[in-house]
């Protein structure tokens, strides 16, 4: 049983097959490092629509290469915003999927992501939100601060309650819903499911061509229902939706965390959601005998 998390991440790319790698080598690496200078290229004062026609445009271009076969339901759910997308998060692809929708978006990622060599400054280049999820009230109170003028210039903020993309056993943060009260933002939910199939980073360099990616857009909770619902009620129930969608037939299956396998990544801000016992039991136990928190 490993308690150790795999190695820093790093970009490798591991196509699975030999086809794969000749797609990879003669376009793929060179098509993800040109899309990377396009947007270092960039003017740092980009309009909402500005930025939102270089994210769409990219996001094809690498779906496209890797023949990624996206399943959209719900698009008549999405009206005109701005929205706080509170999303499923299995793997940076989920990126490329989400752009698929029909609003300006703007994602907050972790900060480690900002260091990544290419896609760091170019994620810095487009606006995106840098937050640590160990740096308490002061990095919420900076999200706050981003949040507010990215949605009052008409863009929608995607942000991922679960904070990890460990699987669909992981809880949701706070910080989401305590946002989305804060600023009077209807939330918008987006189950995502087999984008960790495209590129299984951290877990492991494997990178594959033509899987199936699902994206679901369920019913906005709008202003008033965000208002009136109690917090702790409102992060639940989204949770429970979400959840139960990404497990309906006709989807790809998403990604489940199983700490034996995928280690228990200790150090790591993260919660196992108690719907899931098995999972919320392992966890606990192991940090009860590190001396730590619980599940």
């Amino acid at each position: 049983m490993r308690s150790d998390p795999p190695p820093p991440p790093t970009l490798h790319f591991r196509p699975r097959s030999a086809a794969d790698w000749l797609r990879f080598a003669g376009w793929g690496r060179a098509l993800l490092w040109q899309s990377v200078r396009e947007v270092s290229r960039l003017p740092a004062n980009l309009t909402p629509g500005q930025r939102d026609a270089v994210q769409k445009r990219l996001s094809a271009r690498l779906l496209g290469h890797l023949r990624v076969r996206l399943l959209v339901r719900g698009r008549e759910h999405v009206g005109r915003g701005p929205y706080l997308v509170a999303a499923l998060h299995e793997g940076i692809a989920d990126v490329l999927a989400l752009l698929h929708l029909p609003l300006p978006l703007r994602f907050v990622a972790r900060g480690e992501i900002f260091t990544w060599p290419g896609v760091g400054p170019a994620i810095t280049r487009l606006g995106h939100v840098s937050i640590d999820p160990e740096s308490g009230s002061g990095g919420y109170r900076h999200l706050l601060g981003q949040a507010r003028a990215i949605t009052a210039g008409g863009e929608s903020l995607v942000l991922f309650p679960q904070g990890t993309v460990l699987g669909l056993e992981t809880d949701f943060q706070r910080g989401a819903f305590a946002l989305a009260r804060h600023l009077g933002l209807p939330i918008l939910p987006v189950a995502l499911t087999g984008t960790h199939r495209v590129w299984e980073h951290p877990f492991t360099p494997a990178l594959r061509y033509g899987q199936p990616v699902g994206l679901r857009v369920l019913p906005a909770v709008t202003r008033e229902e965000v208002r009136r619902t109690p917090p702790e009620e409102l992060r639940v129930g989204l949770r429970r939706r979400l959840k139960s969608a990404a497990l309906e037939p006709g989807l790809p299956p998403p990604r489940r965390y199983d700490p034996e396998r995928d280690g228990y990544w200790d150090g790591f801000h993260f919660a196992i959601d108690p719907d899931f016992p098995r999972v919320y039991d392992l966890v606990a136990a192991h940090r009860r005998a590190l001396g730590g928190e619980t599940a």
